[in-house]
């Protein structure tokens, strides 16, 4: 891969809407991705494996919940900062940003949420560091888009539950010490727990053969009979509430890393452009090219003053699940259409693993569908102006 010469595109100058501290974040994240991840990243994406030596640099330079209160052992840090750590990892590569919306939007966010403070106290500072990593137990092999018909379930024995059931399609779930778990109590209420590994019972298989994410972990949660302990179960929530507030959390981080891959194609592609010399110029000149380039930067810079209002309204606990499911649905769809063209202006070199796009491509197709895919982000929107349910 050539060397990691990125430069963000700040067309509306957008930079003056962030705080000396969100660009000092924005800064240390970006050093540690071209030192650590961009010389990694194309032969562990090749070799469909994910490296587990940058968990503790992700940590220290703060990429783990760092929304979660200093007391908590997170930073205390806005969600603007969060979307800015996840678009700068999602830069390099939609599978570590993954690892890290996983960590902390999906584990550590519920823990904070919705545990006892014996369990915030015991998971959360080791899991900011990522001394220990987690994972996010919803959607099963017969339900995605429709997480109410879940089947997972637990009966009470006791001071403890019994599990049964599976997940899959779950990221970390082969590393994860701990999986935060959804899973329908007696009652058919739905109910979220902690379930660490070595429970008796608890296992996690590997998915194989991706061509998406290949740099990032994949696997299935199974229980068979797993004894949990009543004090790892989420006293203070119950129904779907508990698991939607932890997508829309991720769905927000999605929102400005799919734009992360986005700026970045963009990027590349203009480079190569203003290098690449047909028929004696550089194809910049051309005006095909310069249509392509001006579609993709008006097309970033739209979904840059949406998320950067999003995170305001998140900032001040206004935002609605209904708006940032149309953060992450625009991301994902001006990122995908952006990476297509700027393929095509590589052309051949842009299938190569010299240049990040066609992996941004590959990727970008899985984090389309996961966390509410394109065509149920669509519905949501359409549900909140219209007031009808089109779902069922």
């Amino acid at each position: 891969m050539e060397k990691d010469n990125y430069q963000h595109p700040d067309y509306y100058l957008l930079d003056e809407l962030l705080t000396d501290e969100h660009k000092l974040i924005r800064d240390t994240v970006r050093a540690f991705v071209k030192k650590e991840i961009s010389p990694i990243i194309e032969d562990y994406a090749q070799r469909a494996e994910f490296p587990h030596h940058l968990i503790k640099g992700m940590g220290e330079v703060g990429c783990f919940g760092p929304f979660v209160p200093v007391e908590y052992g997170g930073a205390g840090l806005d969600y603007i900062s969060y979307g800015i750590m996840m678009q700068e990892l999602e830069r390099c590569d939609s599978g570590i940003r993954s690892t890290a919306s996983v960590q902390g939007s999906l584990v550590m966010f519920p823990i904070y949420k919705y545990a006892s403070e014996e369990i915030k106290h015991k998971f959360l500072p080791k899991l900011a560091t990522g001394e220990l990593m987690g994972c996010f137990g919803l959607t099963e092999p017969d339900h995605g888009s429709n997480p109410a018909g879940m089947t997972t379930n637990f009966k009470d024995a006791g001071d403890h539950v019994i599990l049964n059931g599976a997940k899959m399609w779950i990221s970390n779930a082969p590393f994860a010490d701990i999986a935060v778990v959804w899973a329908k109590d007696e009652a058919g209420e739905i109910r979220g727990m902690v379930v660490e590994r070595g429970m008796e019972g608890f296992t996690t298989p590997t998915t194989h053969g991706k061509w998406s994410l290949r740099a990032s972990a994949t696997g299935e949660l199974v229980f068979d009979n797993v004894k949990v302990p009543k004090a790892n179960i989420f006293p203070n929530i119950k129904g779907l509430k508990g698991p939607l507030s932890c997508l829309s959390s991720a769905r927000f981080g999605i929102a400005w890393g799919a734009l992360g891959c986005a700026m970045d194609c963009y990027d590349t592609a203009l480079r190569y452009s203003k290098q690449r010399i047909q028929f004696g110029r550089p194809i910049a000149g051309f005006q095909l090219t310069q249509k392509k380039l001006a579609e993709m930067i008006t097309e970033i810079t739209k979904s840059q003053l949406l998320n950067w209002r999003l995170g305001v309204l998140r900032n001040e606990d206004r935002a609605t699940p209904a708006q940032i499911s149309m953060g992450k649905r625009n991301s994902c769809d001006i990122a995908l259409k952006v990476s297509r063209e700027a393929r095509q202006i590589l052309g051949g070199m842009g299938i190569t693993g010299e240049f990040s796009i066609m992996r941004h491509m590959m990727n970008l197709e899985s984090v389309v569908t996961y966390e509410g895919t394109h065509d149920i982000h669509l519905l949501i929107t359409g549900m909140d102006v219209t007031g009808i349910n089109a779902f069922q």
